[in-house]
């Protein structure tokens, strides 16, 4: 697979870095100099110029990437408009925007983008979830839905995994226990031990309902 990240933010650096950390061939583009030199090392190939035209994107070869990440929300115009371009001129498969705004998403959704992201308000709706329900590590799904890790309740020690029926009488699944920083996957068998950090899932207020036993 290969990847472009334009706009190395805060935000893009970390998906650059880490896309180069899990193997992909990643293209990074930035119009910061000192930016690019701290990049450069960590992707396959780093670009210092601004993103204006569809000449200089083709001379760079980002019409044969297979998805690109417009990560530059803080510049709302230029933002839609490099969206635009890659999906109604480039015919790039798969675009990624970062979006600062409910009316900024919708309007990259509209110029064609195929996935929206919006960093500030998934971690401020991260964070209230984690202060509303007492769980650790928080994953949603969906609104609704989430996975997180809950110590097991007392009532549940020394039972499998099959005696507990979880989906029948709580409403969840049990996926795994985490021992050390591995999660298990574990199966009906199971005997669960005091004080194990088991992995869930469920709608969040089965989850709530789960950690108050």
């Amino acid at each position: 697979m290969k990847f472009c990240v334009i706009g190395l933010g805060r935000f893009g650096f970390s998906v650059a870095e880490k896309l180069g950390e899990n193997g992909m061939e990643v293209l990074a583009i930035d119009s910061n100099v000192a930016i690019i030199e701290s990049i450069k090392d960590k992707v396959t190939q780093a670009i210092c110029m601004r993103v204006t035209e569809e000449e200089s994107l083709r001379s760079i070869g980002i019409d044969e990437m297979d998805t690109v990440i417009v990560s530059m929300g803080e510049d709302f115009a230029q933002s839609i408009l490099l969206t635009a371009l890659l999906k109604k001129h480039l015919n790039i498969p798969h675009v990624i925007a970062r979006a600062t705004n409910k009316i900024h998403a919708n309007i990259l959704k509209l110029v064609g983008a195929d996935q929206i992201v919006s960093p500030e308000e998934e971690r401020g709706v991260r964070l209230a979830n984690n202060l509303s329900f007492p769980f650790v590590d928080l994953v949603n799904v969906t609104d609704k839905f989430s996975i997180t890790q809950i110590e097991a309740p007392e009532v549940f020690v020394g039972k499998t995994i099959e005696e507990l029926h979880l989906r029948k009488t709580h409403h969840v699944s049990c996926l795994g226990v985490k021992k050390g920083e591995e999660i298990v996957i574990i199966d009906y068998n199971y005997v669960i031990l005091e004080a194990d950090q088991l992995i869930f899932a469920g709608e969040n207020n089965a989850l709530e309902a789960l950690v108050r036993l």
